[in-house]
């Protein structure tokens, strides 16, 4: 799958709706002001004053984008009793509002332009953004193999730190672990500037993660020239969406529903090549 398609992915999520035009209109402005980023194109205006349950939205959004993994059970049970059985489709909307944004920064810090960024957003009332992020995007990127498996792991745990997904964090890559990886290398990824095992590649990498984690609308042309001389466009370009995917932990961490598949030790699993987890043996 190329870049075109994924592009035309991202544009398809654009175009979702959490089921309710002022909300989204709510999540996405709130969103943007968040990141310092343009928001997402909205649909509908809201011009009155805010409501109750746009109050609520508004400041599960707003943590969502800063730090997710500071969202507690109040802040979650607040959103459940205001949303009901739309909660999810709506978390789902916060992140896609939350990171098609980031994507389009790093990918411009990188001169890749704004894949998916097209004139118009042709809104799309039917589609479920639940499929079109977890069984369409996700996978899709999965499937891509330009980077070698070690960075994409060492991307993925990263992610998963800072996110503080314990799920994540409990799991460990098959292929990865097979071209080299391992738990020597993955635990200096905290402090990777001092890593001895880890290669000047995978630094400008993780450079190039928290940026867009952290401080997405202040890539330095530092972290932008570190990938520019350690990937080609086509691995950044991969790269970035890796992040996006592995991201998605945010959506588990902000319901609480993260908890680790094994209560000790990781597990292994592998990602095929349809795009799909496939889980094995405790490592």
């Amino acid at each position: 799958m190329g870049q075109e398609t994924l592009a035309e992915r991202l544009a398809g999520l654009v175009a979702m709706s959490s089921g309710n035009g002022r909300l989204d209109t709510v999540i996405r402005l709130t969103c943007g002001r968040a990141l310092c980023l343009p928001p997402l194109p909205p649909e509908e205006d809201v011009s009155d004053g805010a409501s109750d349950t746009d109050a609520v939205v508004a400041a599960f959004a707003e943590q969502f984008a800063v730090d997710v993994s500071r969202i507690g059970d109040n802040q979650r049970a607040c959103l459940m009793s205001a949303l009901g059985d739309n909660a999810f489709r709506t978390v789902v909307a916060i992140f896609i509002a939350d990171f098609v944004p980031r994507v389009w920064a790093g990918c411009e810090a990188l001169g890749l332009g704004r894949p998916g960024n097209g004139s118009a957003v042709s809104w799309d009332h039917a589609g479920d953004p639940i499929d079109a992020l977890l069984n369409g995007f996700v996978p899709a990127v999965a499937r891509l193999r330009t980077l070698d498996p070690v960075t994409t792991e060492v991307v993925r745990l990263r992610g998963a730190a800072q996110h503080n997904c314990r799920l994540c964090r409990s799991l460990r890559e098959g292929h990865a672990l097979d071209a080299g990886g391992s738990e020597d290398m993955y635990e200096q990824i905290e402090a990777y500037e001092s890593a001895a095992d880890l290669s000047e590649a995978h630094k400008a990498a993780l450079r190039y993660v928290d940026a867009l984690i952290w401080t997405p609308s202040q890539i330095s042309a530092e972290v932008a020239a570190g990938m520019r001389k350690h990937f080609s466009e086509e691995q950044a370009f991969e790269l970035t969406l890796d992040v996006m995917r592995n991201a998605c932990n945010k959506i588990a961490v902000s319901l609480g529903a993260d908890a680790p598949r094994v209560a000790d030790g990781t597990e292994r699993y592998e990602v095929d090549a349809d795009g799909q987890t496939v889980y094995a043996d405790i490592a």
